[in-house]
């Protein structure tokens, strides 16, 4: 009865969790849907992901949100994307103004799109805001949310631990 008991228990327990994937502070991604692959900032301070884009709009197609942009990246082509909006995002510390033009993006709002990332071998749907990150020096940054789908852990005295996307 008493062994009974035990293996009942140890059933009960939750499994446990496997080590998270140690990266750099910086790792090479690989977007499917635009078919670039982008030097990255891993940012455990930052909530969400952000892909440096321009010209961002806002439309409807068939009663749904849309966004076209073009990338705002070093080398990146001037390609025109149009992806489905999953949601639209307010950035805490600014003021929201109100505005009667929907189609026009304020900096405080940032449209996010669900996209394909693949990090070394692994690949996963992740929420990813537009904001033109030109003046930073990395167009991707990995949030924490991002992080987390990945499993991921950061070391920042590594970098580029991932090597090249291969998914």
């Amino acid at each position: 009865m008493k062994n009974t008991l035990v293996l009942l228990s140890l059933l009960a327990m939750p499994a446990l969790a496997a080590d998270p994937t140690l990266y750099g502070r910086y790792e090479h991604i690989k977007i499917a849907e635009v078919g670039e692959t982008f030097k990255a900032k891993m940012d455990t301070g930052a909530l969400t992901a952000s892909l440096s884009a321009k010209d961002i709009e806002l439309f409807q197609r068939d009663g749904e949100q849309w966004v076209r942009f073009r990338l705002a990246a070093d080398g990146a082509s001037n390609k025109l994307f149009e992806h489905k909006v999953a949601r639209v995002s307010k950035i805490k510390g600014r003021a929201d103004e109100d505005d009667e033009d929907e189609d026009r993006i304020d900096p405080a709002k940032r449209p996010v799109v669900e996209l394909q990332l693949c990090l070394g071998k692994q690949q996963r749907t992740v929420e990813v805001n537009l904001v033109d990150r030109s003046h930073f020096n990395y167009p991707l940054l990995i949030g924490a949310k991002a992080l987390r789908e990945f499993d991921a852990a950061v070391d920042p005295a590594k970098r580029y631990t991932a090597k090249q996307p291969d998914c």
